[in-house]
């Protein structure tokens, strides 16, 4: 296959199991604990409820946010032809831009936003690059 194509096939593949990974486990979050009373696709009701909430209720996010990152970035530096890193860092990115609307979307407490931000994305991108460096032998 094209090095280019394969190139732009690992960040479309990347990001898109990334965020069904991301979607998976908020999902499981919502079922686990649910927010009583509101329905999780009412994007006002969660922002207006958001900073009362407790600290299990951020548990999934977080998961879900580092593990669909760490999973799209572990499949984009799997399928790149080059530059592996930069592909899988390009993931985390991808998923930093979205976590930081996120925050501004359905506005939480201060502490889960930051340990967000620093913790969620490029750390995990990071790690997913490096994971598969490891597995492809490079």
């Amino acid at each position: 296959m094209n090095p280019i194509l394969r190139n732009i096939l690992a960040v479309v593949v990347g990001w898109l199991a990334g965020s069904a990974v991301n979607m998976g486990l908020v999902q499981t979050g919502h079922k686990l604990f649910p927010i009583m009373g509101i329905d999780p696709n009412d994007m006002s009701a969660l922002a207006a409820i958001m900073p009362t909430l407790d600290f299990k209720y951020f548990i999934f996010p977080f998961l879900a946010h580092a593990f669909g990152t760490l999973t799209g970035a572990l499949i984009a530096g799997l399928i790149a032809a080059s530059h592996k890193m930069i592909f899988s860092l390009s993931i985390g990115v991808l998923f930093l831009i979205g976590g930081i609307a996120v925050n501004y979307m359905l506005p939480g407490p201060t502490w889960f936003a930051v340990t967000d931000i620093v913790l969620a994305y490029l750390p995990m991108a990071w790690l997913g690059g490096k994971i598969a460096l490891k597995i492809s032998g490079k």
